[in-house]
């Protein structure tokens, strides 16, 4: 059985994601990012650029699945916005939702262990399992 491939995006998709988030931007009385495609620069994938008048996040649309498009532009009005951990985070969400995606929950708070009963205060670096992030 083969996984599916996840549908590419489209310059409709892409004009309408655009002024979806342009307007939640001026909503929040962010700065309002230009979208363009494709990225001046060959071989990447996003970039953005400053200037007096504003800021241009380029994303790559062809060849690309669409939430991979969708993300970059969402991550190109946080950029642009120079927003960090929380309010970048929050940000990041409610632009998902915008788009028409749910979030999942997540638990706010992880309860960490006493450092006696932590893997790294009992055993040596070397034996430790791999952690890996979980997104």
């Amino acid at each position: 059985m083969q996984a599916a491939v996840p549908a590419p995006g489209t310059a409709v998709e892409f004009a309408q994601a655009a002024r979806v988030l342009g307007r939640e931007a001026r909503r929040r009385g962010l700065v309002v990012p230009s979208f363009r495609s494709p990225p001046r620069i060959v071989g990447v994938q996003r970039t953005l650029r400053r200037h007096p008048g504003g800021v241009v996040v380029a994303v790559q649309v062809r060849g690309r699945p669409w939430l991979a498009v969708a993300a970059d532009m969402i991550e190109g009005v946080v950029v642009a916005n120079r927003l960090q951990a929380p309010s970048g985070d929050r940000l990041r969400s409610e632009l998902w939702e915008a788009l028409g995606y749910e979030i999942a929950a997540r638990p706010t708070t992880v309860a960490a262990r006493p450092a006696a009963t932590r893997p790294s205060a009992t055993r040596p670096a070397a034996t430790r399992p791999a952690v890996g992030r979980v997104a």
